[in-house]
């Protein structure tokens, strides 16, 4: 189904490097992408550019837009979020989302992979002492960081710093100017190894979604939708919050498999039972 085909990968922060090795690997494709596309235009992390859509919808339009421009009929994009695990409140979280968009065949397909493995982190800084030992805290400089005048205020931002010079130059000219720096990580793709990964292993998922087909319509993409809570603790049988069970629905024909125990064990251990460890 997509063997030989060409496919545009939506990006401008050399995404890339890690996706259409994947891509071409494991569904055969042609990958390229468009200098002149800029993905900038539907949201900045840094905030001069407000997205206004969900990470999947900001996705999926930015995926589209791309395929329109290069009048080409599949496409890839991804879109990432920052800030607190949904779950463990305590730890930032890297939330990336991929689309696959195939016209020709009226395909959607996503792909999610949530991970803590992120650097993100701002801070005030008054002082170069402080600046260097943020910097060293978010594995600068293999990781870009980002300075500006304050954290609310959008103007006058450095980005893209890799070098230490760089850093202190931007540090001391800011300081001077407005008596006062925000220093932050830089969550663009190519100055962020963790969030390539990242991104990489969301693609990985991706892959193996697209080679995943409906066992009643043969349409690729049939995936987990769903996943249902209730295994039973093997000390008092009480139902738990761990998974019981898997949802699997195609999207072209609603065919629907229920694949119990994914995790390979049919009860939990009672440490996470609510009733035995309250």
């Amino acid at each position: 189904m997509f063997n030989g085909r060409k496919l545009i990968i939506a990006t401008k922060h050399k995404k890339e490097s890690v996706i259409a090795p994947i891509l071409e690997k494991g569904l055969g494709v042609r990958c390229f992408t468009d200098e002149t596309f800029d993905t900038d235009a539907l949201g900045t992390f840094t905030g001069e550019i407000e997205r206004k859509l969900d990470p999947i919808a900001t996705a999926r339009q930015k995926c589209l837009l791309a395929m329109k421009m290069n009048n080409c009929d599949l496409g890839v994009a991804s879109e990432g979020s920052f800030g607190s695990h949904p779950t463990l409140f305590f730890a930032s979280a890297d939330d990336e989302f991929l689309i696959f968009i195939d016209k020709k065949n009226n395909l959607e397909i996503i792909a999610r992979e949530l991970s803590m493995e992120t650097n993100f982190n701002g801070s005030e800084i008054e002082n170069e002492k402080d600046l260097l030992e943020f910097a060293e805290s978010v594995k600068f400089p293999s990781h870009g960081l980002i300075l500006r005048k304050s954290k609310t205020d959008y103007s006058d931002i450095i980005k893209g710093i890799t070098k230490l010079q760089d850093l202190k130059k931007a540090f001391h000219l800011l300081y001077k100017n407005f008596n006062g720096v925000y220093v932050e990580t830089d969550m663009r793709a190519m100055y962020n190894p963790s969030r390539m990964t990242i991104i990489e292993n969301a693609t990985k998922k991706l892959v193996d979604k697209v080679n995943s087909c409906c066992p009643q319509c043969n349409i690729p993409g049939f995936g987990v939708t769903d996943a249902k809570k209730g295994l039973e603790c093997s000390l008092c049988g009480s139902a738990t919050n761990s998974t019981l069970s898997y949802i699997y629905i195609c999207q072209h024909c609603q065919y629907t498999k229920e694949e119990m125990y994914p995790h390979k064990k049919s009860t939990e251990d009672p440490m996470y039972c609510d009733y035995c460890n309250p």
